[in-house]
């Protein structure tokens, strides 16, 4: 019998077609990962909206027993953002979802992600694929419950570029303020930014073997399907998986390039609010407060991917 132990991981993020892969990833590495709880927080889409797409993926994988909570309607400081050219008025258009069987918690998400850090024995890990509103929130609310956090695994930020901006990607820009609460935190960071989200994208004709397999490998089939369209308008030859690396790193580290730096957020830049600002030069004197993803082998990341789908059986 294998004595490694399951790491307890909170999934937060804005469903989103990528969130939801992600949260398939996480559902097939069972044996490695142990989800306790799900939080929404406004993002791609508006909180109801992606509030309501967390419990329809739930339903559908089946994650009957984990709990779900709505997070932060809104931004620390400034007005929601939303990017239905991307994910659709939904958050999530294209293949049909099962209506929720799963309810809302009555928790909000901060106390949802309190009560599971306070009950563990072990530290957690917070996996956050959207705007970093709900994990400052926590950050600020229960700073005693710091110490239970093992690391926050992030989707957001580039250290070279934007894609919402010259300078900022779209989850940072969202809400900067809550971000740089993060990273000032002390908690270990691990960022899955543009440059090496970018690299981790998945082929048509890769994607479209996945039809067959089983309901929920079609369902990511269908979802690349449908996230790709305004990808393709803007040149890429394939859909970038940006949130699924935040996940994948959990469990297959060693298919990354990672960097350590000190990464500041800037709130405050006409042109470049939402920058993710690393200090490459170790000029400021300050300790390494992110383990920055830079580049993946591509074909591994496939080669994952497809055997996540392939978890969970054969045919219908």
């Amino acid at each position: 019998m294998s004595d490694i132990k399951k790491k307890p991981v909170i999934l937060d993020g804005d469903p989103g077609h990528d969130d939801a892969i992600a949260l398939v990833l996480a559902a097939a590495f069972k044996d490695q990962l142990d989800i306790k709880a799900i939080t929404a927080v406004g993002g791609n889409q508006t909180l109801a909206k992606v509030t309501l797409n967390y419990r329809r993926i739930a339903t559908f994988l089946g994650l009957k027993d984990v709990p779900i909570a709505a997070g932060r309607e809104q931004p620390m400081l400034a007005d929601l953002v939303v990017a239905p050219n991307y994910h659709g008025e939904s958050g999530l258009d294209g293949p049909k979802l099962p209506d929720p069987e799963i309810p809302l918690s009555e928790l909000s998400a901060v106390e949802l992600m309190a009560k599971v850090l306070r009950e563990s024995d072990e530290k957690v890990i917070i996996v956050a694929t959207g705007p970093q509103t709900n994990v400052a929130s926590l950050l600020l609310a229960h700073p005693e419950l710091k110490e239970k956090i093992e690391c926050i695994s992030i989707m957001g930020g580039g250290l070279l570029k934007g894609n919402w901006t010259s300078a900022a990607e779209f989850n940072i820009i969202v809400d900067p303020e809550s971000a740089d609460i993060e990273f000032r935190s002390g908690v270990p960071v691990i960022m899955a930014g543009l440059d090496v989200t970018e690299k981790a994208y998945v082929l048509p004709e890769e994607w479209d073997k996945l039809r067959g397999l089983n309901p929920v490998a079609k369902m990511v089939a269908e979802w690349c399907d449908f996230f790709y369209i305004h990808l393709k308008e803007l040149g890429w030859e394939g859909a970038t998986l940006h949130d699924p690396c935040s996940v994948m790193v959990l469990v297959h580290p060693e298919i990354f390039t990672i960097k350590d730096y000190y990464v500041q957020i800037d709130c405050k830049g006409e042109y470049t609010r939402g920058a993710t600002v690393p200090d490459y030069m170790g000029l400021l004197g300050q300790k390494p407060n992110c383990r920055c993803m830079m580049g993946v082998d591509r074909e591994l990341f496939v080669k994952h991917l497809f055997e996540a789908c392939e978890s969970f059986g054969k045919g219908e």
